[in-house]
């Protein structure tokens, strides 16, 4: 798959980038991807949540009222659960919500949200570009010139750039990660993606293995 190299302005140089099919050209996995990105939630989740049941709560052990007689069900304990001011019954305890998946399944998911994207059109290849100082107006410019000023994007870089990433960071609807950080949740939580030209080398050799 051929996409055209585009300047921060948005207009063609004249060369074009080879997508490898591999990578961006495989059958989707939707379980895949469903995983992954259920993974990335869950480790996202800290799993803090505790409420308190009736061994935690403060209050008389005394028994209420009597065993028999009183036309009720029984009760032993006014800080049981059926009673206001109880404890909660079954109630949330901290727990890790993390869970494992193998790196074949990963990359399998990330293969198959980049062939969603190029199907949708929605992958924008751009020559490597820096800034003399982090400025944010100018990323909005690079932004504006590819025509996703008022859409999610996620810029893909080769290596660290630390003018572009803070040029862009005060931005809500656009993310720069590198390559090593590129995940299914990303791709997919971005309507386009913007790989800079010497990104991609490295992509598809991480997810062609």
């Amino acid at each position: 798959m051929k996409v055209a190299v585009v300047d921060i302005k948005g207009k063609e140089t004249g060369r074009e980038a080879n997508l490898s099919d591999a990578v961006f050209g495989i059958e989707p996995n939707d379980h895949a991807i469903y995983l992954d990105v259920k993974q990335h939630l869950a480790n996202k989740r800290q799993g803090t949540h505790k409420s308190k049941e009736r061994a935690e709560i403060a209050g008389s052990t005394r028994k209420i009222k009597k065993q028999k007689g009183t036309g009720t069900a029984r009760a032993g304990s006014i800080k049981s659960g059926v009673f206001k001011g109880g404890g909660r019954m079954f109630g949330p305890r901290p727990r890790n919500y993390s869970f494992k998946l193998n790196k074949g399944l990963k990359r399998l998911a990330r293969r198959s949200a980049l062939t969603l994207k190029a199907k949708e059109n929605a992958i924008t290849v751009i020559e490597d570009f820096n800034f003399d100082t982090p400025k944010t107006k100018e990323f909005i410019n690079v932004l504006a010139g590819l025509g996703l000023e008022n859409k999610k994007s996620l810029f893909v870089l080769g290596a660290s750039n630390n003018n572009v990433y803070l040029s862009s960071r005060n931005l809500k609807t656009s993310e720069v990660i590198t390559s090593s950080e590129l995940s299914t949740y990303k791709i997919m939580n971005a309507h386009n993606v913007v790989f800079l030209e010497g990104s991609l080398e490295e992509i598809e050799q991480t997810l062609s293995k």
